[in-house]
């Protein structure tokens, strides 16, 4: 792929092609940046999502993204001539997403109408457009809430079906299905009870299963009728066998971010057998997104990666999602838009020295690790914040984002012109190292190629640093079949580093099954 700067990058020539003539129809238009509205192009579905086609196929409308995000173009396609007529634009400061994962927008030919999601006014929300002029008819959704996945649309009844956070008071990233017509009125919460909802339509659309749960309560599954009216009760998890091995459900905590006024939230896990009288110390497993956080699921799951198994080796283990993780207002996801290197560090520092007020953790023993963008934001605690991050283990990072795709550095970062990539880099600062620092990459890693953590290894052999390396030379950004080789050595550097203990020599994973 094409780095942040790169004079040439790919670019997307729009064609229909009509397979019974046969035909190529190219638009009229010049080829857009290879860019969409979706998150970043590794994450979404690789294809372009960025369009809807009227059912007949006379008619495509699709969005056309400038290279640094901040233009959005919707544009109405002719499929038979190429024709294309711009509808409207919208221009934003820093960067511009429809969803994560699948568009929030419609094209309604029918009545000539779009629906369109922007975060104008801080939160993610669906206005509605006239797609003759161009201009705004009415905002449909409003507050202080955010329109996560805009799932239905009954264009007879003019009624919209859609999942927000925000409106749970437990925590701004349950999920919440909602109805609500397209004049903004008679906004309705089909799923009320606590938790994070999954929503699976019956065919007929006149039913859903609603599958909700929370990371400390299993789920439940209801069968409810379109207006929420609940019909049978389908499921409820139990997990008593579960609980009879000894398992426990993470911790759900709300704590302050840096800036001392911003709720941030996040799980705590604890060996289930805890000592009263001594201090643990404390694990951070960190992912910084900005297209996605730490916790990763906020529905209930039995395993989230080996959190729980570190914890029983001796720890506290955190897993917090800073500022600048997507989900809530717009000024929240853009915090640390222009310094990726921020990492959400300082809000992670601040939020353990919180946690140790409530839990018995030694603060003089923090540990760090994460993957990918959870690597680059490892290297960077250890190098950054030295005196508080003692051991590291940063598997395959990208820790220098003038080396890893352009969509993505000039998406969340802005265009190389206008920042100062060198001084994000982490070789940068890699003489400042003074704990224990793990190095991981996979040699085949088409993802974040492994020259990023080759850089770093180059910078702290100038300054003469010590520090380990673990290269998979056959693996890509995941490590395959060596998963568990990679976790054995993750728990064998936790526990000698930062337990102070000595773990056993070659221990082998072997799975256990609960019957």
């Amino acid at each position: 792929y094409p780095l942040p700067g790169d004079k040439e990058i790919p670019t997307i020539r729009r064609v229909i092609i009509d397979i019974e003539t046969p035909k190529v129809i190219s638009l009229n238009i010049p080829p857009d940046p290879h860019r969409g509205t979706l998150s970043d192009d590794i994450s979404s579905s690789g294809t372009f999502d960025d369009i809807d086609w009227k059912a007949d196929g006379s008619e495509v409308a699709f969005v056309s993204t400038s290279r640094d995000h901040k233009n959005e173009k919707f544009r109405i396609a002719n499929a038979s001539t190429g024709a294309v007529r711009e509808v409207f634009e919208e221009t934003v400061k820093t960067q511009f997403e429809s969803g994560q994962g699948t568009i929030n927008w419609r094209y309604l030919p029918a009545s000539k109408e779009v629906i369109w999601y922007s975060e104008r006014d801080n939160w993610g929300h669906l206005y509605l457009y006239d797609a003759t002029t161009g201009k705004v008819k009415n905002q449909i959704t409003k507050g202080d809430w955010v329109v996560t996945r805009l799932l239905k649309v009954d264009e007879k009844t003019r009624t919209l079906y859609f999942i927000a956070n925000g409106q749970d008071k437990l925590n701004p990233y349950f999920g919440h299905f909602f109805t609500i017509g397209f004049d903004g009125k008679n906004l309705k919460d089909l799923t009320p009870e606590p938790g994070n909802h999954m929503v699976t339509f019956s065919p007929s659309g006149k039913f859903f299963i609603d599958n909700y749960s929370q990371p400390n309560v299993p789920a439940n599954v209801v069968l409810k009728d379109i207006n929420g009216k609940v019909v049978s009760q389908l499921a409820k998890t139990d997990v008593s066998r579960l609980t009879a091995t000894g398992w426990q459900a993470p911790a759900p905590v709300t704590l302050k971010a840096n800036d001392g006024k911003t709720d941030i939230y996040g799980l705590v896990f604890t060996p289930s057998k805890m000592d009263a009288t001594k201090k643990y110390p404390v694990i951070d497993y960190i992912y910084p997104g900005p297209q996605g956080g730490s916790v990763g699921s906020w529905f209930f799951s039995a395993s989230r990666g080996d959190n729980q198994a570190l914890a029983e080796l001796g720890f506290i283990v955190v897993v917090l999602e800073g500022t600048s993780n997507p989900g809530r207002s717009k000024s929240y996801h853009d915090m640390n838009y222009g310094n990726m290197a921020e990492n959400t560090l300082p809000d992670q520092i601040t939020a353990i020295k919180q946690l140790a007020t409530k839990y018995p953790i030694d603060t003089a023993k923090v540990g760090i690790w994460g993957h990918s963008g959870g690597g680059f934001a490892t290297a960077a605690a250890m190098f950054r914040y030295p005196d508080f991050f003692k051991v590291g283990i940063s598997e395959s990072g990208n820790h220098d984002n003038r080396n890893y795709e352009d969509d993505w550095g000039e998406r969340y970062n802005g265009l190389a012109e206008n920042v100062d990539y060198a001084a994000q880099a982490n070789q940068t600062y890699a003489k400042n190292l003074k704990g224990k620092l793990m190095l991981v990459h996979g040699m085949m890693d088409d993802n974040v190629p492994p020259y990023n953590t080759l850089l770093v290894v180059e910078a702290l052999q100038k300054a003469n640093k010590s520090f380990d390396l673990v290269i998979f030379p056959n693996s890509a950004h995941g490590y395959g079949p060596y998963s568990a080789y990679m976790m054995r050595r993750r728990w064998d550097y936790f526990v000698q580093h930062l337990l102070g203990a000595e773990p056993p020599k070659d221990y082998k994973m072997v799975g256990t099954v609960i019957k």
